[in-house]
């Protein structure tokens, strides 16, 4: 996955599992971006490992013999980190931490690790904490295990269950604090954005790491972060953008991702207001991915959560620069063909039978295609302006009649 070595990276293995419901492929693709997530929070995955099994263990996640193998290969190569594809009980956190004697993380509590880092405002920051909390809360015992170790030591059972009822208590505290904090600021942002006065609102969602930050710079002409890592934006950004003499607000909200914590979907559906309250929603698609139909089912799960499912929607598939077709061989007699082996031609008239005219197809780091693209948001956010305002539908023309 890295290109070089960084000897500051935090040398980490992956663990995930094959079940029924996840096949082998599925859990490769799973443990491919477990990796990225690992290098996004400044990890180096040194191997991963992978067990078939019926259903993952209650107490161990994965058999005792797949867990002896990784206590070995982490007592050898003075790994720190053992890092789950799914999210463990604080039972199973408990007892593989007992056994391989590292820091163990899940995908939740890595994928909060990576929030934590990234969020930048107040806002982000809060919502972060507040879902930190809430994944901390019933995980609160095995913080305790030194006193554990310690049986039949006198006076030490009662005051350690004293000790995490206090901690529990604290933590709720926090949470109610957190909440409040979130609803306070909430408000502060639902009077901005009654503010913002009658422009039509157009946002970007779609799954991390598609590209929609550098597609916000290209057309609003800003200078919005963005970087090859996952969840580069957290906060919401709001710019005004102008197409030709149409201006409209655009934003760019955090990018979604499968298997995506549920303290995360709860604490930030206020940052997604933003999609709620849209006229208009940019699902950007990065075409070069070999799961983005999955990607897209994850994004549309969310959106559905959030009752956004139903807006105007225009579907923009992205990095078509990046895109390569698996080769086929026609000689082959019993190789079958598979979506892999369709060109972009075909992916283009796959979704343009499925979307009518709402697909599109660019390169927003080569500017591919992006005349376009402005055309066709220009198109729909006049419509929107027009059936709003039908009196001054005239101070906004046809794209043709004001193309310099």
């Amino acid at each position: 996955m890295l290109e070089k070595k960084d000897i500051n990276l935090e040398k980490a293995v992956l663990i995930g599992v094959i079940t029924k419901s996840q096949d082998e492929i599925k859990s490769k693709e799973y443990l491919e971006e477990l990796e990225f997530l690992t290098y996004t929070a400044g990890g180096e995955v040194i191997k991963r490992f992978t067990q078939k099994i019926d259903m993952p263990n209650p107490k161990t996640f994965i058999g005792t013999g797949k867990m002896e193998e990784l206590r070995v290969f982490i007592e050898e190569k003075n790994i720190g980190t053992a890092i789950f594809d799914d999210e463990l009980s604080s039972a199973q956190e408990r007892n593989i931490s007992k056994i391989l004697n590292c820091k163990v993380l899940d995908r939740t509590n890595l994928i909060l690790d990576i929030f934590a880092q990234r969020a930048q405002t107040s806002y982000a920051r809060t919502q972060v904490e507040l879902a930190q909390c809430e994944y901390l809360l019933p995980r609160l015992k095995g913080m305790w295990t030194h006193l554990e170790r310690q049986k039949g030591g006198i006076g030490m059972r009662g005051p350690g269950e004293t000790e995490i009822e206090t901690d529990r208590r604290i933590v709720r505290e926090k949470i109610a604090l957190l909440k409040a904090k979130i609803k306070k600021i909430d408000k502060q942002m639902s009077i901005q954005r009654s503010n913002r006065g009658a422009m039509v609102r157009v946002a970007l969602v779609g799954y991390t790491n598609v590209g929609k930050s550098t597609l916000m710079n290209v057309i609003s002409k800003s200078d919005v972060f963005a970087e090859n890592k996952l969840f580069a934006t957290l906060d919401t950004t709001v710019r005004k953008v102008v197409v030709k003499n149409l201006p409209f607000l655009m934003s760019d909200t955090v990018g979604f991702i499968r298997k995506l914590p549920t303290q995360l979907v709860d604490s930030f559906k206020s940052t997604l207001d933003e999609v709620r309250e849209s006229d208009l929603l940019l699902h950007v698609v990065d075409i070069s991915h070999p799961s983005f139909e999955e990607h897209i089912a994850s994004v549309n799960l969310i959106l559905s959560e959030i009752n956004a499912l139903d807006k105007p929607t225009l579907m923009v598939f992205n990095k078509i620069d990046a895109y390569e077709a698996e080769p086929f061989d026609d000689n082959d007699l019993i190789a079958v063909r598979t979506e892999a082996h369709y060109s972009l031609e075909e992916w283009k008239a796959t979704w343009m039978s499925k979307t009518g005219k709402n697909s599109l197809f660019i390169s927003a780091l080569n500017k591919d295609n992006l005349e376009d693209f402005k055309k066709r948001v220009y198109d729909t956010v006049r419509e929107i302006h027009v059936k709003r305002f039908p009196y001054n539908h005239f101070l906004y023309p046809d794209y043709e009649d004001i193309i310099e």
